[in-house]
């Protein structure tokens, strides 16, 4: 077992671990609703929307993150704007604010010849770069994703199945779905350092769709998926470490894996059931005397 302690005796790769942690509880916790809302689109948006605010802030020699913070709000804010204003649909006020914030990134990246390599970090993340400052701000931002989740639960679950019975019971829909892409904002900034822009959904998604099959209830769902995105971390970390390979894709890339082999697994459970299932009932049935 040497091999799989080795690595985080290291100092840098220990904070890569305790950070990816965090990240996997922010993102188990927020990406339980992303998964039960279908809000996937949503996340992937607000990733790209990053992109402007960390490309300025880098221009200028600003704090990344605070740049990326300022673009996810901005385009969150603007979300609501088009649909309640602009009599668009979510989805299309998404793409299009998707599109125009990618753009605008792209157009600011252009001008400046010395940003490829800070591109690469924007754009898959730096894990390994985390030092205790960032450690910090990961677990404030844990406390307040795990706070808010706790305190608007029942307005999340009654605003999920039924808007219009939240509103009757006074549980403001309004203010779930505004807390809701709170929530999904807060955990694609806070995840942009481990992860990148590009692969953050897919830690976002990925835990708690592996952990969707095994669970029946949201808070376990929560923990299960929580427990799957430490599992891509550490093995994320490990590939890296061995292989050579890209810290931040290779924990996105395990946890995709990981929900490929949780569904494969349902399935062969659900399988299995079902083939138990007749020869219990045959054994069940008293036998026909013959006298």
């Amino acid at each position: 077992m040497q091999w799989l302690t080795d690595p985080f005796s290291v100092g840098f790769v220990l904070r890569a671990f305790l950070g990816g942690a965090l990240v996997a509880v922010i993102c188990g916790v927020v990406g339980t609703w992303v998964v039960i809302r279908g809000m996937a689109f949503l996340g992937e948006a607000i990733g790209h929307g990053m992109l402007p605010g960390v490309a300025l802030a880098t221009v200028l020699g600003a704090p990344v993150m605070l740049g990326g913070a300022v673009s996810a709000i901005t385009m969150s804010a603007l979300i609501g704007v088009l649909q309640r204003r602009g009599r668009l649909s979510y989805d299309t006020s998404i793409g299009l604010l998707f599109v125009g914030m990618l753009s605008l990134g792209v157009i600011i990246v252009s001008h400046s010849r010395s940003f490829a390599t800070d591109a690469t970090a924007m754009l898959f993340g730096d894990i390994l770069a985390i030092d205790e400052a960032d450690l910090l701000g990961l677990l404030a931002v844990t406390v307040v994703v795990i706070a808010v989740a706790v305190g608007l639960h029942r307005n999340f679950v009654a605003a999920a199945f039924d808007p219009r019975i939240a509103q009757t019971l006074g549980l403001r829909p309004q203010l779930a779905q505004l807390a809701l892409v709170g929530l999904v904002t807060l955990a694609v900034v806070s995840s942009f350092q481990a992860v990148g822009t590009l692969l953050v959904v897919g830690l976002l998604l990925a835990p708690a769709v592996a952990a969707g099959p095994w669970t029946r209830t949201i808070p376990l769902r929560m923990l299960l998926a929580t427990a799957f995105g430490v599992l891509a971390v550490v093995a994320g970390l490990l590939c890296s470490w061995y292989l050579e390979t890209a810290a931040g894709a290779s924990i996105a890339a395990s946890a995709i894996a990981l929900a490929g082999f949780s569904g494969a697994a349902a399935q062969l459970s659900r399988r299995g059931r079902t083939a138990r299932q007749p020869a219990q009932e045959l054994v069940s049935v008293e036998p026909v005397s013959g006298k």
